[in-house]
């Protein structure tokens, strides 16, 4: 679920915060930069919790509807093939997932039941769903493929939801993209034989993504200063000042990656800071850190600085 792209992101984002120097104590930032990967879990298990409670109230109204008291012969006798969506039902008859909602104390949508009125309005009204009940049964596939788009096009780009995610976690605003993506996948690939455990995927990849993280972020804080030296020397010719801050955290970033990561390619650690900066820094800001990151890589393969492991890393 979680890229390495995304966790750059986050280590900037906390660097970015730090006001200490690289005597202080920053256990707590470490500790902050954790807990903020780690949430990104909930915000994926409270997008899976609410398809289910979607599910759930689309079941309620339609009992509401037949129990009117001149209810139509159409009312009385509905088209339920929402409320029976075999996709539907897999996941909320999932037990691993439920015990993950328990363990996380997904709980959200007890408390904000409103937001799941919203999002089953924009289901209904949907063309999406007109033409998924123009018949009354339907394969596994199909079910699968109209609760893919119903994700895609009514719940992810949901601007009411958006402001909600937004208002209950600040940091979940750059995880929304990539948990969005990571629930789509997960949908497309799901069968009626999947195992329970395909629903609840881990957050990193392996052990080494998360260590990935950790050294990063102590690396780059541990040398900030000798990696600032190493950027005001390539630009003299720049008012420091005058150079945005991301950039700088960035670039600092980026050289401890090229210096202390010997498994990662030169050329992938510069494209990934070059692709971060295009979307949280200044439109030059791209062309400026490529710049000097050119300049001294040029200048660690002549003095022999660069250690990197593996065929074509250099």
């Amino acid at each position: 679920m979680l890229s390495r792209r995304h966790i750059r992101v986050k280590v900037m984002q906390v660097l970015y915060a730090f006001s200490g120097s690289e005597s202080d104590d920053f256990s707590k930032d470490q500790k902050f930069l954790l807990y903020s990967i780690d949430n990104m879990y909930n915000l994926y298990l409270m997008l899976m919790s609410l398809m289910i409670e979607v599910s759930k109230k689309s079941k309620t109204q339609l009992e509401t509807i037949q129990k009117k008291h001149l209810a139509t012969s159409e009312e009385k006798n509905p088209n339920k093939k929402f409320i029976n969506n075999q996709v539907l039902q897999l996941i909320a008859n999932n037990l691993v997932l439920k015990n993950t909602f328990e363990v996380h104390k997904i709980n959200n949508w007890q408390l904000d039941n409103e937001y799941v009125d919203i999002i089953y309005k924009d289901i209904i009204a949907s063309d999406l769903y007109k033409d998924y009940m123009q018949t009354k049964t339907s394969t596994f596939k199909e079910d699968k493929d109209f609760i893919t788009d119903v994700f895609k096009e009514i719940i992810a780009p949901n601007e009411k939801l958006y402001d909600y995610i937004e208002d209950k976690n600040l940091t979940w605003l750059d995880d929304l993209p990539s948990v969005n993506t990571s629930i789509v996948k997960l949908l497309r690939k799901i069968k009626e034989t999947s195992d329970d455990h395909l629903l609840t995927p881990k957050l990193y990849k392996d052990i080494e993504d998360k260590q990935f993280a950790i050294n990063l972020f102590k690396k780059t804080l541990l040398n900030q200063s000798k990696l600032g030296e190493e950027i005001t020397a390539k630009t003299k010719n720049w008012d420091t000042e005058r150079i945005a801050s991301i950039d700088l955290v960035l670039l600092k970033m980026a050289i401890c990656e090229l210096k202390n990561f010997p498994s990662i390619p030169t050329k992938v650690t510069i494209n990934e800071y070059l692709e971060i900066a295009k979307e949280y820094s200044t439109p030059k800001s791209s062309i400026f850190i490529n710049g000097i990151l050119d300049k001294l890589l040029k200048e660690y393969q002549e003095e022999g600085k660069l250690n990197k492991i593996g065929r074509g890393l250099m």
